[in-house]
């Protein structure tokens, strides 16, 4: 965000000018408003990121204004600001929606650590309603694209575990779509409204996502120069998704039990618990349970994970759903002035008979090759890659009805290749995942034809 807005609503015209000069100078751009008229002409007349207001004003109470901002402002928070701070007071602005209620005189570094946490929520809430835009043009109900018996029934266990808070697990190879069927169950439950915190547990080293997950406190570690909201905060009532969970190590495991069992956790270097609801969803592509046999995950975070397991199918074993992906893909590609192209029979063939160990997200990265490469509006065969082209017209297990033995697939199938190549050697050999100089003892093996002397 460029540009960050705050309202200071409060009629301590000398604390105006303090608060003002000292966020103006973190990058802030703020405004102020001695009194409920002057606050509802700012507002009227320009958006606002944040309101600070006090409750006690001199022509009213900032209580009876926080209504009046959710309903007119929806995209503008409020964090209360008052010296008479009690808890009914406070109860009775968190129930009407403010964002948090800090009492006066408040630390710098607590307000800014308030208002950190606001503008996290509004970018994660920026993200989450503009990819809700993309999926939900396609398929309204789940974002999941497929008619396959495979995700159908999938499709119906994500509607029934979407309405409770149980933890689910998402297991699937990679670029099957397990971030989407997250999501999926996200915008399906009564959290929908709330965050949907993505972490990618894969990327992170220890140390770094324990900080991540959980944030830190000012000077828990060399560079802690300021106190850090944890993903798990940000989640509170939303859903975090552990993405890749396999990668976690076991002494971070014991850490993510604990919240799971018990909603609570503590920041790096602090000591009080810190209470959240958030709901769990974890993904992996690995074997959990080989895992468990050895040492590398422990069997009752295993357990805690898998209330609910959903099995993505990969794409190989829901062919029928390609066409569909397909046409998906290609009306909505970036590439403009592909927008009318439509896939050939011999393509589409070719395209439903390959394998995609990348699944989905292979598709969609040979499909955005093939708009770049085809000028007359129909994507053939020529416009996908060789490998694709290969695996999918190669049918060397029968032979008039008959079994063949390895040998003579492994020969039919080296000569493909090499035809393919128009002869180029090192072509063939990159395709086959072999040396070119194994490729010329393979050749010879099979009393192919050798051609040029063996190379040095």
């Amino acid at each position: 965000m460029s540009e960050r807005r705050l309202l200071i609503v409060d009629d301590e015209e000398p604390l105006r000018r303090v608060m003002s000069r000292e966020l103006e100078r973190t990058g802030y751009s703020v405004s102020g408003a001695g009194s409920l008229a002057e606050a509802r002409e700012a507002l009227a007349t320009g958006h606002h990121h944040v309101v600070l207001l006090d409750v006690r004003m001199p022509d009213g109470s900032g209580l009876d204004l926080l209504p009046e901002i959710r309903e007119s402002y929806p995209g503008t928070d409020v964090v209360m600001l008052t010296a008479y701070g009690t808890v009914q007071e406070a109860i009775r602005a968190m129930k009407q929606g403010a964002h948090d209620f800090l009492t006066k005189p408040c630390k710098l570094a607590e307000l800014e650590a308030v208002l950190d946490k606001v503008f996290e929520k509004q970018a994660l809430e920026r993200g989450h309603t503009a990819l809700q835009r993309d999926v939900d043009r396609l398929v309204p109900s789940s974002g999941f694209i497929g008619c396959s018996s495979q995700v159908v029934e999938m499709l119906a266990l994500l509607g029934r575990v979407a309405e409770t808070d149980s933890t689910v697990l998402i297991r699937g190879e990679s670029g099957v779509g397990k971030e989407l069927v997250a999501r999926a169950v996200h915008r399906q439950s009564r959290r929908s409204r709330q965050p949907f915190v993505v972490v990618d547990c894969a990327s992170l080293h220890e140390h770094l996502l324990q900080s991540e997950l959980f944030g830190h406190e000012k000077g828990a570690y060399t560079g802690a120069v300021r106190l850090k909201h944890g993903l798990f905060e940000v989640a509170d009532h939303g859903t975090l998704f552990l993405d890749e969970i396999g990668e976690v190590t076991p002494p971070l495991q014991v850490k993510l039990l604990r919240v799971i069992e018990t909603g609570t956790f503590r920041r790096v270097g602090g000591t009080a618990d810190i209470k959240v609801d958030v709901r769990i969803i974890a993904a992996t592509n690995r074997a959990l349970e080989a895992m468990i046999k050895d040492k590398l995950f422990r069997e009752d975070l295993y357990y805690r994970l898998n209330v609910f397991s959903l099995a993505i199918p990969p794409l190989r074993e829901r062919r029928d759903d390609i066409p569909l992906l397909t046409e998906h893909f290609i009306r909505n590609s970036a590439i403009a002035p592909k927008r009318g192209v439509r896939v050939s029979p011999a393509a589409m063939e070719v395209l439903t008979r390959y394998h995609w160990p990348g699944n989905v997200r292979e598709l969609e990265n040979v499909l955005e090759r093939a708009l770049i490469l085809c000028d007359g509006g129909v994507v053939e065969p020529e416009h996908l890659p060789l490998g694709v082209r290969l695996e999918a017209s190669f049918r060397p297990v029968e032979e008039d009805g008959e079994l063949v033995t390895l040998e003579a697939v492994e020969r039919r199938y080296v000569r493909r290749v090499l035809e393919e190549c128009k002869g180029h050697r090192n072509k063939a050999a990159s395709i086959l995942g072999i040396s070119e100089r194994n490729l010329y003892r393979k050749l010879k093996e099979l009393e192919t034809t050798p051609g040029d002397a063996e190379p040095d």
